[in-house]
């Protein structure tokens, strides 16, 4: 049987601290979701706020090929005829193939939130399921608070779904909503649950306690059939259970149809697409997609791997989409300068000296305090210099940075005097600070023999004060990350000097450049 991926980020996603999704962002996220194949969009509330109507409106011309656009809202209002409720009636006007509600299992809530009966409380479930069924196609309802319910009052809980049940609901879905319930008992409630309740069950958890992933599958173990969650695993508080995650483990580990094969390999362009659009940092040791995930330092495992990947790695990255990276450091073994090599398009021979000369050379610069995890291209320039295998484009000559404050504000200009084939070129520039003049004086001057600089973008730089106890003097490393249209490169320069460090920096991230083209 297929487990239904039931993805709630555009609405329960959207609850988490500091994301907002234009409408234009929710169009786009629900086109790749569709593409990755999950069988439900959860697109928000309407009627909640202008951005979800519009949404709504809009998602009504959208062509899905995989998915279910979904409606979300509440059971009706105490004291109100369902058919008179504003929520319910705005779920309707959406005009979504499924709309999911979701209503009261715990006797706390329906006296402390609800302020009524627990009479009162199935009737409301009842009315509004069975009034939604009469408007659409299929209604699914999610039984908020459903493990703490339980364990409070199991009899009631269980009668709060009975009654979604006999109303028509189509699924029941059974919430951990605080996120703070076990995998045992996740699975021996939803397995007593299956064992009363002939509708199908879905789950969804939220990772107050960093267990909305494990409680998920443990649901699927025990007989749920849909697993709800979000991309990144974004939601109020800690978030929801991260289908990033779920997905493969479903495919991989357990052997359960959810996605297809070719489909599983954009979970982590998917992954950083909705990370661009919510302006958030991707987490370089997710799992599966992140830049650690299949990242591999010490000489001991690099070694292994080139044997055989297994002896390190839980799957093949590229099922995922993502790719083994080998990192250079004070840790690495030949193993590493030979894999690293070979991803270069080098022929590097074991027994070449010059393999032995590139790790200690390595050892000795992150002695010093370079770091080329985040740098490979400044490694791949090293390499390549101890290979002999590297012309500079340009020869320096000299430099000077002057920077001053007056009444009206700091100024800094920087004049460059370089060499390209015994041309000899002097450029002034201006900047908002030292760096920055020096960064334009040297793409200024670069510019006149090799026009394509103009592409390089710097997108991030970073300044790390190494400890040394010297105050002011002591040694800084500076790493820069540049892109152009086609790829992305870090590099790296340290010195005591903060000008000097980042000149070093600047030139490899320039040199790379003209290297790669």
């Amino acid at each position: 049987m297929k487990i239904q991926i039931y993805d709630t980020t555009l609405r329960d996603g959207t609850q988490a601290e500091e994301i907002s999704f234009t409408v234009e962002d929710k169009i786009r996220v629900a086109e790749r979701l569709d593409d990755l194949g999950v069988d439900y969009i959860e697109g928000g509330w309407p009627g909640s706020n202008p951005k979800d109507n519009e949404f709504f409106q809009k998602a009504k011309k959208f062509n899905l090929k995989n998915a279910k656009m979904t409606a979300f809202g509440s059971t009706r209002r105490k004291g109100i005829s369902a058919d008179q409720d504003k929520i319910l009636l705005g779920l309707v006007k959406a005009q979504t193939p499924v709309i999911t509600i979701f209503g009261k299992s715990w006797d706390l809530h329906v006296r402390e939130a609800l302020n009524a009966t627990l009479e009162e409380n199935l009737e409301i479930i009842f009315d509004s399921i069975q009034f939604l069924k009469k408007h659409t196609g299929e209604v699914i309802y999610d039984a908020e608070h459903f493990f703490d319910g339980y364990k409070a009052n199991p009899d009631y809980c269980l009668k709060t779904l009975q009654a979604a049940a006999q109303a028509g609901a189509d699924r029941i879905v059974l919430c951990d909503t605080n996120g703070g319930t076990l995998p045992k008992d996740v699975f021996e409630l939803v397995t007593k649950v299956s064992q009363v309740i002939s509708k199908p069950l879905g789950i969804h958890c939220h990772n107050d306690a960093e267990l909305a992933v494990a409680n998920s599958l443990t649901a699927v173990d025990a007989g749920a059939t849909q697993i709800h969650g979000t991309i990144n695993g974004i939601g109020e508080r800690c978030g929801n259970a991260n289908l990033i995650s779920v997905i493969p483990n479903l495919k991989l580990k357990m052997g359960q149809d959810c996605v297809s094969v070719e489909q599983l390999t954009q979970l982590r362009s998917l992954s950083r697409f909705v990370y661009e659009l919510a302006n958030r940092t991707p987490q370089n040791n997710q799992a599966y997609v992140g830049d650690s995930a299949f990242a591999h330092k010490g000489g001991v495992h690099v070694s292994a791997i080139l044997k055989n990947q297994k002896t390190y790695e839980h799957i093949l990255p590229e099922q995922v989409g993502n790719r083994r990276r080998v990192l250079i450091s004070d840790l690495s073994g030949q193993s590493n300068i030979l894999y690293k090599a070979q991803e270069m398009g080098m022929d590097l021979d074991p027994k070449d000296p010059a393999a032995r000369k590139v790790v200690d050379q390595i050892k000795d610069l992150e002695n010093q305090g370079y770091q080329f995890e985040g740098a490979e291209a400044s490694f791949e320039i090293l390499m390549k210099r101890a290979l002999k295998k590297y012309q500079p484009f340009f020869k320096l000559l000299n430099f000077k940075v002057v920077d001053e404050k007056s009444t009206r504000g700091p100024k800094s200009t920087a004049t460059l005097n370089i060499s390209v084939e015994n041309k000899k070129s002097k450029t002034t520039a201006s900047g908002r600070g030292p760096i920055n003049a020096l960064d334009a004086c040297l793409r200024k001057a670069l510019q006149k023999f090799y026009p394509q600089i103009k592409d390089v973008q710097l997108v991030d730089y970073k300044v790390r004060v190494l400890p040394a106890g010297k105050g002011t003097a002591s040694q800084v490393r500076v790493l820069i990350q540049s892109r152009d249209k086609a790829s992305r490169w870090g590099t790296v320069g340290v010195s005591e000097n903060i000008i000097e460090a980042s000149w070093q920096a600047l030139v490899d991230s320039l040199e790379y450049k003209l290297l790669k083209d």
